[in-house]
This record gives structure tokens, C-alpha cells and sequence, in this order.
């Protein structure tokens, strides 16, 4: 069986356990303890060098870290990534723009703004903040002319990007500024359906939040 190496709080975390959910794969969780410095262990280091989660072991041991790269996987032969080419492009161009517009950005002004990090890492706040309001804007922009990022279906694409950026209200953005992002969130939401939290980091104790 597959091994989820994760952390609730993880909004990457997250995104590998929609998609298990809706491809309805079992699968074991073994949770890392952030805080404690569990993922910069020399156990750990060797499921993913970067030492960050989530990580998926597979049957044989090997292992794939990195979220995005983890839904490509899953999604394989699944309508999650179809096979047209054109479309698996698309695809990748939004899994490329969430790495580094999404949770570089949203990502950690929520992080910091959740476990009171904010004050320690104030001189990029509003760089941060000004680059978010580009990302919601360029995502309202794209999401004006199709219902899903990659077309008229329902992708990884939109698990992927949708993880963080519905969360932009955490941090002090305002969804409602932008009309169709807000139109999209809910119609992934509904894709998606119940049975998927967001945890908040004050479920660990060693969070600071």
C-alpha cells in the first residue's frame, strides 16, 4: 500500500489527499512532525533531500516528494490529466505557475501570518503582499474565460492551485475583489466535495501559532 508521509497543517499535504480521496486509492499516513525538525532527520533526508512533506513512499519504497509532481503521478490515465497534448501543457503551466506564484506567495504570507511569524519577517511582507495581488488578478483574468484553468474539465490544475489561493482570506486578501477567481473557487470546492479540512497549525502544539 502507499505511504503518505504528511502534515495536516500542509496545504501541499493537502492536495495529495484530495486527490487520493477522489481517486478513492488507500493508502497509510505517516505523519512528520515539522516543528520538532522531524523532516530534516537523516531518515526523512533520504525519503526527500529537500526535507519537506508531503512525500509519497510507494509499494516498492521508492518515493516522490514534491506535491504537484506526486498529483502528476496519481493522475496518470485518469481524466484528472488527460492525454491531449495541448491540455497536459496547459496543465503544466498552471502546476509551474502555483510553485512559484501560489504557495511561494499565499503560502507564506499565511503561514506567517497563522504562527505569528509575521513581525520576524516583515521587511517581505509587502513585497509578498503585492506580488499575491498579481497572482489573484492573473488567476481572476484567466478564470474570466474558462470555467477550470486547464479548459472545461476539472484538473490537478485546479486541486493544485486552489489549495492555497482559497485561502488567500487567511492573509488578508480579499476574494470577493476578484469576481470570477471567487466563482472558480466555488465551483472547484464543489468538485471536490466534503471530507477534506484545512487544519489549522494551533492543532500542533510546537506550531507557535
Amino acid at each position: 500500500m502507499l505511504t503518505l508521509h504528511d502534515y495536516l497543517p500542509s496545504q501541499n499535504g493537502w492536495k495529495v489527499r484530495v486527490q487520493l480521496g477522489l481517486l478513492k486509492i488507500s493508502y497509510n499516513t505517516r505523519m512528520v512532525s515539522i516543528f520538532e525538525n522531524e523532516s530534516h532527520t537523516d531518515a526523512f533526508l533520504a525519503l526527500n533531500p529537500a526535507g519537506a512533506v508531503p512525500v509519497l513512499q510507494l509499494e516498492d519504497g521508492t518515493t516522490i516528494a514534491e506535491s504537484n509532481a506526486i498529483l502528476t503521478y496519481l493522475a496518470e490515465g485518469t481524466p484528472l490529466l488527460p492525454s491531449d497534448r495541448f491540455r497536459r501543457a496547459k496543465i503544466m503551466q498552471w502546476l509551474f505557475f502555483e510553485q512559484y506564484n501560489v504557495e511561494p506567495v499565499i503560502g507564506s504570507l499565511r503561514f506567517w501570518t497563522l504562527t505569528g511569524r509575521l513581525e520576524r519577517n516583515q521587511a517581505m511582507v509587502a513585497g509578498k503582499r503585492e506580488a499575491g495581488a498579481r497572482t489573484l488578478a492573473a488567476l481572476n483574468r484567466s478564470l474570466g474565460e474558462t470555467p477550470f484553468l486547464a479548459g472545461t474539465g476539472f484538473t490537478i490544475a485546479d486541486i493544485a492551485v486552489y489549495a492555497y489561493s482559497h485561502r488567500a482570506e487567511d492573509c488578508g486578501f480579499s476574494i470577493a475583489d476578484y469576481p470570477a477567481f471567487l466563482t472558480w473557487a466555488e465551483r472547484v470546492a464543489d468538485a471536490i466535495g466534503q471530507g477534506y479540512p484545512v487544519h489549522p497549525y494551533s492543532i500542533d502544539p510546537h506550531s507557535g501559532a
